[in-house]
Formats: C-alpha cells, structure tokens, sequence
C-alpha cells in the first residue's frame, strides 16, 4: 500500500512588465522532502506571449526557464545552487523575487502518487 506524501507545489509565472504585476501562469514546480521528489515543468505558450506586448525575448525567456529546470532537477548546467538538497533547491526557486520569471508562494498537498498529482494541477494550472 502506498502511503500519502507530503508536498509542496508553486507555480512558475511569466511577469513581462513587473511594474504592473500582470502575470501569466508557465509551469509547475513540485517537491516531497520524504520521497526525495522535485519535478518541474513549463509551457509558454507563444500565443499568450505575444498578447502581453513586452519587449521580452521568447527564446530568452525559454533559455531562463530552462535554467530554472536545470536547477531544480540538480543538472550541473544549473550552477552551484543546482548541487544543493532538493529542499534547499526548491525554497531558492522559490523565494519571493521582483523578475520576470517567478513563483506563487508555496502550497502544501498529500498525495499517494505525486507524479500523477503533479500532471493533474500541471493541467489545472499551467495548460
């Protein structure tokens, strides 16, 4: 029998113009101290990219993402704060920050399968 986990989620949001704090969600960042789990994903959509009017590059915004990825999945590519713990990982992700990729404050969870947790508020939240 699997046994429900701990988690915390928050979401990756695009902020073009973070003087006017209009954002948009673009990806899903999750992790259980206990299973040793963190999974993130993104989607920026380029349709909705575009309505934002910003001077922002897409392809730099995709290359900071993906650096974003890198830390959380503790790719070497991420730098020195991609080699610490998966918890400390997550809180420097997820730290409160005025820059045009950012996260909601964390929200915990219980899950038995938190791969198919982690898909079910991708979908909710990012899609």
């Amino acid at each position: 029998m699997q046994e429900n986990n701990i988690y915390e989620y928050a979401v990756i949001r695009l902020v073009p113009k973070v003087e006017r704090e209009e954002f948009f969600n673009i990806g899903l960042i999750m992790f259980s101290k206990k299973a040793k789990y963190i999974c993130v994903k993104f989607y920026v959509c380029p349709d909705k990219f575009r309505l934002m009017h910003s001077k922002l590059d897409y392809e730099d915004i995709i290359q900071n993402i993906t650096n974003f990825q890198k830390i959380a999945n503790g790719d070497k590519g991420g730098g020195p704060i991609a080699q610490l713990e998966i918890p400390e990982r997550f809180r420097w992700l997820t730290a409160v920050r005025s820059s045009v990729i950012q996260t909601s404050r964390p929200h915990p969870g219980k899950s038995k399968d938190l791969d198919k947790t982690f898909g079910k508020l991708f979908e909710e939240l990012v899609k």
